[in-house]
């Protein structure tokens, strides 16, 4: 008799004028199916998020709730819908199962990133998924909907990925496929074919490289090292890589650091020949540095290459001898901060605007947002009366 007068007096409240009294009805754990669903078209957005939250809510009134107007409901339904998936993989009546199929294959479709965002992120290690959801997913327009799925769903074959890349992935689906816990030699090769066609695209081959577990082959691993010596990020992750062939070790020697050179001589996979190689290359690379140390860069492109390499001490030589001052106020410049004061010392070394500006970066190490760009593309952004005032603050003529 108890549960009857529960169930009227339910009834009761869920047709009450106060919105904060119908939304206590639908947050009711055991509230009646039939009430949930009366309630899944009410007025207040609050109570319908309640019932789209409730576990207790009929499939129905779930799908019904999948086209409710206001996001916040369609996101609580998401992240409740997707967290029973494991329960839904297990129900025994097909309508039920069908039911709850359709309402997350709907909530996949849904309008709001945010709403897709919330399935992608609950289901993205789930082995109970609906595929035809997780398909759908990997293949978002929004990386914040894509990537957790094409980074770590058990769900998808490589075949999957790789038809994924070969469509012409959104930007940043090649660096979640190249962070998955394991790559093979076929879909890392896919990978690195997409990645190096693009150049925006370096980070993904870097992120390759730091995965331990992803399988590369040979061919794929010369593709890189084609590139390598002109982008440094790639450097280390390719040192450190756990296997390497002694081929690529040799070819990496010729271009990495010397900080680089000597983890290569640590690795335990050297044989003798390479071993010998590398300690050449160490050798050689100590004698050119020797070298520059005596000897400051002359001419535009050794002065813009030891400005990239960041050779501090060589580029200040050469900025002395080219600007006619001495060393200390070289020095000082260059330690001020004052991105004006560095540029000026550029202008009156005869260096580019374009050099001035990776002066500050690289050599001065001033924040790129307090350094001076080009002004019209390579124009310096200072007069001649401006720069050599800021020179006159360090005592020059």
């Amino acid at each position: 008799m108890s549960n009857d007068v529960d169930y009227e007096q339910a009834k009761l409240l869920s047709t009450d004028p106060d919105a904060k009294v119908r939304r206590t009805v639908a947050e009711q754990p055991d509230a009646k199916p039939e009430i949930l669903f009366y309630l899944a078209d009410d007025a207040d957005a609050g109570v319908r998020c309640a019932v789209a939250a409730n576990k207790a809510t009929p499939r129905q009134a779930d799908l019904i709730l999948t086209r409710d107007e206001d996001d916040s409901v369609r996101e609580r339904l998401a992240a409740k819908i997707s967290a029973l998936v494991p329960d839904i993989a297990n129900e025994e009546r097909a309508k039920i199962r069908a039911l709850s199929s359709k309402v997350l294959e709907t909530l996949a479709r849904d309008q709001a990133v945010r709403v897709r965002q919330i399935v992608a992120e609950a289901l993205q290690d789930s082995v109970d998924a609906p595929v035809a959801v997780i398909q759908k997913l990997a293949r978002d327009i929004e990386i914040q909907v894509a990537g957790p799925i094409l980074e770590h769903s058990p769900l998808l074959t490589d075949e999957d990925l790789l038809e994924i890349i070969a469509a012409g992935p959104i930007r940043g689906a090649l660096t979640a496929i190249a962070k998955r816990r394991q790559v093979s030699e076929k879909l890392s090769g896919g990978v690195v074919s997409a990645a190096l066609s693009d150049p925006a695209e370096s980070n993904t081959v870097r992120r390759l490289l730091q995965n331990k577990s992803a399988q590369i082959r040979e061919d794929t691993l010369d593709l890189i090292l084609d590139q390598a010596g002109r982008i440094p990020t790639w450097h280390e992750p390719l040192v450190e890589r756990p296997t390497l062939p002694m081929k690529a070790i040799k070819r990496l020697a010729a271009f990495v650091s010397r900080s680089l050179l000597e983890a290569l001589q640590r690795r335990p996979d050297l044989d003798a020949a390479t071993a010998k190689d590398v300690a050449k290359a160490v050798q050689r690379r100590l004698e050119a540095e020797g070298a520059a140390a005596e000897a400051p860069p002359v001419g535009e492109d050794a002065i813009a290459a030891a400005i990239g390499a960041g050779k501090r001490d060589a580029v200040a030589a050469a900025l002395a001898r080219d600007a006619k001052l001495p060393a200390g106020v070289v020095s000082a410049i260059l330690a001020s901060k004052s991105a004006k004061a560095v540029t000026a010392l550029a202008w009156r070394a005869k260096l580019s605007m374009r050099q001035a500006l990776q002066l500050q970066l690289r050599i001065a190490h001033i924040p790129p947002t307090a350094a001076l760009n080009p002004r019209g593309g390579s124009d310096y952004p200072l007069t001649p009366a401006e720069m050599e005032w800021q020179l006159g603050l360090f005592g020059t003529a």
